[in-house]
Parts: C-alpha cells; sequence; structure tokens
C-alpha cells in the first residue's frame, strides 16, 4: 500500500498536474514501488494514462517512449519532468492470457514483431535532435560480472558468454530490455504496442531472450516449451542460423544476470528458477 496520503504534497503536485493539462479521472489508479499510473481522459474525451515515475529508471524509459513517437510503442501524449502522459491500450486482448489457453506460439510472435518494430526505429532515437539516455548491455551485466565467480557454473557460464558477445557484436540498437506478456499490450487499431521500457542499448538479440522466461518461472519451466517457443522466436523473426545461436548464448547470459538479480532480491526460489531455463538451454544446445 502506498504511504502518500490523500492532502500529501505528491497528491496535491498530482492534482495540480492534473488540472494543467485538462485531465480527468476515468479509473482506479494503481501505485507500485516504481510508478502511479492513473487512467484519466483528455479535455477531448480520448482515453490516456497519466504515469507519474517514482525512480529514474521509469523516467528514461518515458522519455526512450517519447524518442520513439509511437513507433512500435505507446505514444506519449505530454512529458514533463517524471510525468508522462501516454496513450492507453484500449484493446481486449491480453497476451498473458495466450499460453493457458493453448496460444503460446501466437503471443510469442507477437512479442517478437513487437520488439523488432521498436529496433528499427532506432536510427530515429539515435539521429533525435535531444536524444534519450540509453543503458549499454556491459553497464546492464555488472552485477553478474561482479559476482559470477561466487555462484554457480551456470553464471560463471553466462558471464563468460555475455563479455564474448559483447566484444564482437553487431551494430546497436535500440533495446526495449523487458519483453514479456505484460508490457506488450493490444492497442486496438494501432496493433500490440510496447511499454515500459528500460531504455537500452545493444544487440538486438538481447530482446528477444526474457520473453521465453515468461508469463512465469513456471511455465517457462514446462517439458519442452523452451526448446518450441526458441523455435518459434527464430522463425518469426526470420533469423539465421548464425543469428540462433547467437540468441541462444544471450538467453544463457540472461538467465544468470536475471538468477543475480533475484538472489540480490533475497529470493532464492526464483533465482534457482530462472538459472534452471538457462542450464535448460545449455542442455538443449542452445547455449
Amino acid at each position: 500500500m502506498s504511504s502518500v496520503g490523500p492532502s500529501s504534497p505528491g497528491r496535491r503536485a498530482e492534482g495540480a498536474l492534473l488540472a494543467k493539462w485538462m485531465l480527468r479521472h476515468d479509473g482506479e489508479p494503481l501505485t507500485t514501488a516504481s510508478s502511479r499510473l492513473i487512467p484519466v481522459r483528455t479535455a477531448d474525451g480520448e482515453p490516456a494514462m497519466l504515469k507519474l515515475a517514482h525512480v529514474e529508471e521509469e523516467e528514461r524509459g518515458a522519455h526512450l517512449l517519447a524518442a520513439l513517437d509511437g513507433h512500435g510503442a505507446a505514444r506519449v501524449l505530454r512529458l514533463e519532468g517524471a510525468a508522462a502522459l501516454l496513450e492507453r491500450a484500449t484493446g481486449h486482448g491480453d497476451l498473458a492470457r495466450l499460453p493457458a489457453q493453448g496460444r503460446d506460439d501466437k503471443a510469442t510472435r507477437i512479442m517478437s514483431r513487437a520488439a523488432q518494430r521498436l529496433h528499427d526505429a532506432s536510427r530515429l532515437v539515435f539521429d533525435a535532435s535531444d536524444p534519450p539516455e540509453l543503458i549499454d548491455l556491459r553497464t546492464w551485466f555488472r552485477e553478474l560480472f561482479a559476482r559470477a565467480d561466487a555462484q554457480s557454473a551456470l553464471h560463471r557460464r553466462g558471464a563468460d558468454l555475455a563479455n564474448a558477445l559483447l566484444d564482437d557484436g553487431p551494430e546497436p540498437s535500440v533495446l526495449h530490455g523487458d519483453v514479456h506478456h505484460g508490457n506488450v499490450l493490444d492497442f486496438g487499431a494501432r496493433g500490440w504496442l510496447l511499454i515500459d521500457p528500460k531504455a537500452l542499448v545493444g544487440d538486438a538479440l538481447f530482446d528477444f531472450c526474457n520473453l521465453l522466461c515468461n508469463p512465469s518461472l513456471e511455465f517457462a519451466l514446462r517439458p519442452g516449451r523452451l526448446e518450441r517457443q526458441f523455435a518459434v522466436v527464430v522463425h518469426s523473426a526470420r533469423l539465421t542460423v548464425d543469428d540462433a545461436a547467437r540468441l541462444g548464448h544471450w538467453l544463457v547470459a540472461w538467465c544468470a544476470l536475471s538468477s543475480t538479480w533475484f538472489e540480490i532480491a533475497d529470493d532464492p526460489g526464483r533465482a534457482a528458477q530462472v538459472a534452471a531455463i538457462g542450464e535448460r538451454a545449455v542442455a538443449a544446445g542452445l547455449g
């Protein structure tokens, strides 16, 4: 539960912003550790989402969305400091439900194509007059590099693979950094678009890894699931044999990093689960 009360400075600032941008409430707000999300209607009656970032990472993501200008991602209608007014997803589709309905392949294809649309807009971001801050993948992997020797063989392998991939990478792309079923939403006529980017830059193949570990770690560990969805990504993204091999290496590296983050967060159960996905990738000859 949020510790911000209805008459606190945070709520008063929120009210002032609603008035300034001529917005009205259109649903129940949601407050998380990283942001506050408020469904609103604009003065023209258009549905939108007012997002108030609580952490720098969320602010950085909003600036990337603004630079993307709706290419593969939600449009930013207004942006001021930690506040972003975003177009709201009003379609009825929900990717998180598809795997349990036997439509896992469809969800993977949708996410893969959404990620590629964002990658295709990289030059738009790089050439912007005021480009957003992007975090490079070597920085993103710093916790794994610092801790790999004190962890398992999987973590050491993941760190070694990440280092090799970073030393010999392709032309960098803008990366979302957190592609999963809850971050690709149905925007109706605009199609399936990404929200909540981490704002990274690097090898585009990295962005396909997280979706293979979702919609939950338990689901991702079902027998045969990883191998099948890996093949779906390869086919959907039209990867070459060399790219597919590189994706497998990134997958092991990503699982080692994600496991490290769970260990830092004192969640050994989930750390072990995501490491098990990496080990399954190795056993399947993917990494």
